[in-house]
């Protein structure tokens, strides 16, 4: 066996850390996942596991609550996505833009993301529960009639859970598209005005078109963390998602299976699909953004 030098053995001690915590913390659950996925497991009785082949997988992929928690999701994220990116493009060119007191700005735009989920999640259903200030203003401007108990209406929830989430999040996408447009020469931005373009014009062929990096970016990780989604729903909601479901998570649907039924192998199977999902649906926004740059 040949000897490692001793450039060799540092590699290896400084990578040994991230390695030993990829083993334990990724490929062991990914194995264990794949392998209970196939079992039936009660957390209960674990003696009386047995293994039942593809019969939970089958159980996921025709299990209409688990798709209609998909549903429920692209409905959540297509309000987030547009709402929480417009917000944030449009602060970024404002705030990359002025010369004063942009520090303060910055900080008071990031603070929704740096406080507490269970706080925020808080105070915000105060703000939009019946007796909160925001349906008392909606109705004495007469918007509304009569107060909106919002988490058992049949479409409500998801498009709420949206605005808390944009309020909360779109402070890291402002921050994302601040530094794509920190690096755009603005030798380009100063040859359009030469040209007489307006700030629209600018936006629209310059800043967007440089911004692609950050757009695929933050659209890859806003359908990964929604798809990931539950402390929200999981603070307003029982365990089913609420009245017809309509709050129903894939992860509350997964944690619902694996520790209120006990049923793990299935939590499992609906795991992995979970992740096969998500894996397709990322390299498919990329494949479309790719081609959209071509």
């Amino acid at each position: 066996m040949k000897k490692l030098n001793s450039s060799q053995k540092w590699g290896i001690f400084f990578i040994a850390p991230w390695a030993i915590m990829f083993l334990v913390f990724l490929a062991y659950p990914i194995y264990l996942s794949l392998k209970n996925s196939f079992l039936k497991i009660n957390l209960i009785q674990p003696e009386k596991t047995m293994f039942v082949g593809f019969e939970n997988w089958i159980r996921a992929l025709t299990d209409l609550l688990f798709w209609q928690s998909i549903f429920n999701i692209f409905y959540n994220q297509i309000i987030f996505i547009i709402l929480s990116m417009a917000i944030g493009l449009l602060l970024a060119s404002i705030l990359i833009e002025i010369k004063y007191a942009k520090s303060f700005f910055r900080t008071v735009y990031f603070l929704p993301v740096i406080t507490s989920l269970p706080v925020a999640m808080v105070i915000f259903s105060y703000l939009v529960n019946p007796t909160g200030p925001i349906q008392m203003v909606l109705m004495k401007w007469h918007i509304l009639t009569n107060p909106i108990i919002w988490t058992f209406d049949k479409w409500l929830p998801m498009p709420i859970i949206a605005l808390f989430s944009c309020w909360k999040w779109f402070g890291i996408q402002m921050i994302i598209f601040m530094a794509g447009m920190a690096g755009i020469d603005r030798s380009v931005y100063e040859a359009a005005d030469i040209d007489g373009a307006t700030w629209f014009d600018k936006f629209k062929k310059i800043t967007i078109p440089s911004l692609k990096p950050q757009i695929i970016f933050v659209l890859s990780m806003n359908i990964i963390n929604g798809l990931q989604m539950f402390t929200e729903v999981f603070m307003n909601f029982d365990i089913s998602g609420g009245p017809y479901h309509s709050a129903l998570t894939p992860v509350l649907y997964l944690f619902n299976q694996g520790f209120y039924n006990m049923d793990m192998g299935y939590a499992s199977a609906l795991g992995l699909l979970l992740s096969v999902i998500i894996f397709i649906l990322t390299k498919a926004q990329m494949r479309i953004m790719r081609a959209y740059e071509d």
